[in-house]
């Protein structure tokens, strides 16, 4: 409850720009759409969901502080670690839905922070880490 609190708190101090889930879903179709072709068709065995937030065995997996919080998150096993194996559980994105509108104050800003969070994870798949991610995102 106490973290519970804390977000009500930080989403009651910002300016953030909320919308229905079926919008929501919505924009990440529109994004997938919008990604890389060859890349986005060569995503196999993965959902791609939303929640309101990450959950509390998420937050503790990830040492996540409780003034801390995920736009996104990538579960599975990437590509560059299956060696050439097929036998795994599917793959999950997951968009986190409150923390993404808490820092948008509109739907363009909403929808950018959403596609980029959504090739961040994509990338994760791909195998790549926070590193290779930060320098292709300078590029």
């Amino acid at each position: 409850m106490k973290l519970l609190n804390q977000y009500i708190q930080i989403y009651l101090n910002k300016k953030m720009y909320k919308v229905s889930d079926q919008t929501f879903k919505d924009l990440i179709d529109d994004c997938l759409k919008e990604l890389p072709k060859d890349h986005v068709n060569a995503i196999k065995n993965v959902a791609i969901i939303f929640e309101d937030e990450p959950s509390l065995l998420q937050r503790e997996n990830l040492n996540l502080k409780p003034y801390e919080t995920l736009f996104g998150l990538y579960e599975g096993t990437p590509i560059s670690a299956r060696q050439g194996s097929q036998k795994f559980i599917p793959d999950k994105i997951t968009l986190f839905k409150l923390p993404i509108e808490s820092v948008s104050s509109d739907l363009k800003t909403l929808k950018e922070q959403l596609k980029h969070t959504l090739w961040h994870e994509i990338a994760h798949y791909f195998g790549l880490n926070h590193d290779d991610i930060r320098k292709l995102d300078k590029r």
